[in-house]
């Protein structure tokens, strides 16, 4: 899977088998190697983050840290996406 960047032990990355038509870009949260159900966040179109769920179970506290990075990174992680599927849509 490929990697969008780590905080401490959380893998932040892109699933690659994201389904036809291409979901709007997210990435997936897990803790130590991706996993295919990890934590789901949607990215908006303003570079803020709207969570799907939390199936990594990622402590409340934590979750918003990484939040936080996200949003703080979108621009790079909409780049990423763009980069490496091509095309990008947005959840909202």
């Amino acid at each position: 899977m490929p990697q969008v960047f780590k905080l401490g032990s959380y893998w932040v990355y892109f699933w690659t088998n994201e389904n036809k038509p291409l979901e709007p870009v997210h990435v997936h949260v897990s803790k130590g190697s991706p996993v295919e159900h990890g934590t789901k966040i949607w990215i908006t179109q303003s570079g803020k983050c709207y969570l799907c769920n939390n199936n990594s179970k990622i402590p409340p506290h934590t979750l918003r840290n990484i939040m936080r990075m996200i949003e703080a990174r979108s621009d790079e992680i909409r780049q990423k996406w763009l980069d490496y599927f091509g095309e990008i849509r947005y959840f909202c």
